[in-house]
């Protein structure tokens, strides 16, 4: 779901609302995106407006795409909990790290607003007691790798 920012119809709606500036080579500029909304509840809202539908449109076209015999079809949401798409889900998991390990990462991404972004999400806490299945990710990938692998076994009738 990332690079719907980077097909249209949102190329040209972002560019529509707030400019050719959004928009570099075909892809959209997701700093200047994250600076302008992630602290700006009226263009978080707006954007989410947009954006929404057109997820919600991709998951159900992926999920109609899954052969009957897939044992499992894993879809990412960031604000599962908070756009209130859990119930949508046979299982939810929740991937949780300590808040300044959060933090120290999205830095390092280079992602501008990441305290306007906080404010916006659920707690740690809140998520992982809202989940069925709660999955540490305080290590390295390959920890976090072995994590959900192990519980893709536990899920398996």
């Amino acid at each position: 779901m990332h690079d719907l920012l980077d097909r249209e119809p949102m190329l040209t709606i972002l560019r529509d609302h707030w400019g050719d500036e959004m928009v570099n080579d075909g892809i959209a500029d997701r700093n200047a995106i994250g600076a302008r909304v992630f602290n700006n509840p009226d263009e978080l809202s707006w954007l989410e407006r947009q954006l929404h539908p057109i997820v919600q449109t991709e998951i159900a076209t992926w999920f109609g795409s899954v052969p009957a015999d897939t044992g499992f079809a894993v879809v990412e949401v960031p604000l599962l909990f908070e756009g209130e798409m859990a119930d949508r889900f046979d299982v939810t998991v929740a991937i949780v790290a300590e808040e300044a390990t959060r933090s120290e990462r999205a830095r390092s991404r280079g992602h501008e607003g990441v305290e306007g972004r906080e404010g916006r999400q659920l707690s740690q806490d809140e998520k992982a007691a809202r989940a069925d299945h709660v999955v540490s990710n305080d290590g390295t990938p390959a920890e976090l790798e072995s994590r959900l692998a192990d519980l893709l076994r536990d899920l398996t009738p």
